[in-house]
């Protein structure tokens, strides 16, 4: 998939190793990577921007089960992802 990230009206964020880690100890990142490259940006400076490493772990879980779940974006509806 080619990466549209020259079109993020947002500063790309880096991928912390344990956010990497858990994605794949989880086999979520392919699911992640089929995100839209706002999506899986959003999801980086949410989880990157917390303060304690406490909150960081807490955005992930959630991140990590909607993506699992599918159809959510950020505690929202988001059909085009929803899992068939």
């Amino acid at each position: 998939m080619a990466d549209d990230a020259s079109r993020l009206k947002r500063k790309k964020q880096p991928m912390p190793d344990f956010v990497r880690d858990a994605l794949k100890a989880r086999g979520l990142f392919d699911v992640y990577e089929a995100r839209p490259p706002y999506q899986r940006n959003d999801y980086l400076l949410w989880i990157n921007n917390a303060e304690r490493q406490e909150t960081k772990e807490k955005r992930l879980c959630q991140m990590l089960d909607e993506l699992e779940t599918g159809g959510i974006y950020m505690n929202m509806k988001h059909p085009a992802s929803k899992k068939r």
